[in-house]
């Protein structure tokens, strides 16, 4: 990634810097990754490298390719950023605060999203670009300068992650190198909406990280409507695809399902998410709708949301419920891309 003739720091790993950089002492690769993974931004304050160095990397390369040009902060302490790219585009970041604390970044990996999901913001926008893994990483260097060290990183913000997988595979790479941030890859999630072929492929070639699939629904012909995802990879091949991640990685996959008022919460929906869930390593995540002005669904009623969470339980499903955050900035699941615009900033996706 490159704003004109620069390179962006971010997006490198330390021998790419040496390389790039035409550095004779291969050491100052991991010196100046090291400082870049600590979230520093001026080139004067890498205090272990020679003036001549520091002016040869101000000549050469930026520590950030991207900007910041909104804060939203919700009272509930859900942070979104609306971010800048080098070519007029902007994405989304947010960070949420759970309970006990723990902070976790939720990134976006492309610039708007081509899935079209029926209840999500993002899908309206349609799909710009990938990112690159310095416009990844950058967004959780962002969010540990405004919040301190953050505990977990989530690929749920805009965009599907299955089709940025390199890219995604790159910024996990630098995110968890030894000599830089060294974020732990157990505090890694993806959410895909259910691309078949990812999943296998993430299982195979890695890396080893949590995997979240986006269900909301496992009725095909409701699903084929919710989701056109589905129509290229039915329910029945992406249940195979689940539980060969699981069997492979060890790791226990999260079913997520965004609950829609009297679409999804019957006791039938609730049956046919029982019957997908049974005999494969998963747990389920429901998450009541939040509301999007110009969608045709409205938000399940707390009766309803208990009624379904009860359904499941009963049948031995281990089910979590998603509380509500970051509604007011339009920061929460299914809302990036709502444009906010108090920053005077325009819209948040330029299509080419």
């Amino acid at each position: 990634m490159s704003e004109g003739q620069l390179v962006a720091l971010t997006g490198l790993l330390p021998e790419e810097i040496s390389l790039q950089l035409n550095l004779s002492q291969s050491f100052r690769g991991k010196q100046i990754f090291k400082w870049v993974g600590s979230g520093i931004k001026d080139f004067d304050k890498m205090t272990n490298l020679s003036l001549d160095l520091r002016n040869q990397l101000k000549e050469k390369s930026v520590l950030r390719s991207t900007t910041v040009s909104n804060i939203l902060k919700d009272p509930d302490g859900t942070i979104k950023l609306q971010i800048s790219t080098f070519d007029g585009n902007a994405v989304e970041t947010v960070l949420l605060t759970d309970k006990e604390g723990r902070k976790t970044a939720c990134v976006s990996c492309q610039v708007g999203c081509a899935m079209k999901c029926a209840f999500c913001q993002t899908g309206t926008l349609g799909l710009a670009r990938n990112l690159e893994a310095s416009e990844i990483v950058e967004q959780f260097l962002y969010l540990e300068e405004i919040a301190g060290k953050l505990d977990n990183i989530v690929f749920m913000g805009m965009g599907e992650p299955m089709q940025n997988l390199e890219g995604i595979r790159k910024a996990i790479k630098i995110l968890t190198h030894k000599d830089g941030r060294a974020l732990s890859g157990r505090r890694i999630t993806l959410s895909t909406c259910g691309v078949i072929k990812g999943i296998y492929d993430l299982a195979d070639n890695g890396p080893l990280i949590r995997l979240a699939v986006s269900l909301t629904t496992a009725n095909e012909e409701l699903r084929n409507q919710l989701m056109p995802i589905n129509k290229g990879n039915p329910l029945s091949e992406l249940r195979k695809a689940i539980d060969y991640y699981a069997k492979k990685t060890g790791k226990r996959v999260t079913l997520e399902a965004a609950l829609l008022h009297q679409v999804n919460t019957s006791s039938e929906s609730a049956k046919e998410l029982i019957d997908f869930a049974k005999n494969i390593d998963v747990n389920v995540n429901l998450i009541p709708w939040n509301p999007i002005e110009t969608l045709p669904f409205t938000e399940p009623s707390n009766n309803e949301v208990r009624n379904f969470v009860k359904l499941l339980e009963n049948e031995g499903i281990n089910v979590t419920l998603r509380t509500k955050r970051g509604r007011s900035i339009g920061g929460a699941c299914g809302q990036l891309g709502k444009n906010v615009n108090t920053s005077g900033q325009g819209t948040l996706c330029s299509r080419p």
